[in-house]
């Protein structure tokens, strides 16, 4: 049986920003407002190829970027959407200026990523175990 959607990560209202560069503004149902930069939620893509990559750098120790960049880090220009879609009624879909589109970002994704500290300890948290 499925597990049920938590209502706190239903969105009430989705604003996604493009033409300013704002980024995307949610406010969910249980009233608290999420905003998200496009530098973030670019960093955070959870495309399988992103995921595999994010993992590559964690197994070497973090900090290694495997795709070869001709400009250095601190000087890479900060990801821009071009464009966002709607994913049925549970996501959106980016599409970056670096000409990366493939990472659709859930709803409950988007309200596990809010920056905010009530977010972090409601959704980020590992569960305990007791007794061991």
């Amino acid at each position: 049986m499925p597990t049920p959607l938590d209502p706190r990560k239903k969105p009430k209202e989705v604003k996604v920003h493009v033409k300013t560069g704002a980024g995307v503004d949610i406010v969910w149902m249980d009233d608290h407002s999420s905003h998200f930069d496009f530098p973030f939620l670019r960093d955070r893509c959870p495309c399988a190829t992103c995921n595999d990559e994010r993992a590559k750098r964690e197994s070497m120790g973090g900090g290694v970027s495997l795709t070869p960049s001709p400009l250095l880090p601190m000087y890479k220009p900060k990801a821009r959407a071009q464009a966002a879609t709607q994913v049925g009624n549970y996501a959106i879909q980016i599409s970056f200026s670096d000409g990366h589109s493939t990472g659709i970002f859930s709803y409950d994704y988007l309200r596990t990523l809010c920056p905010c500290e009530e977010c972090a300890k409601a959704f980020r948290t590992a569960p305990t175990t007791s007794g061991v």
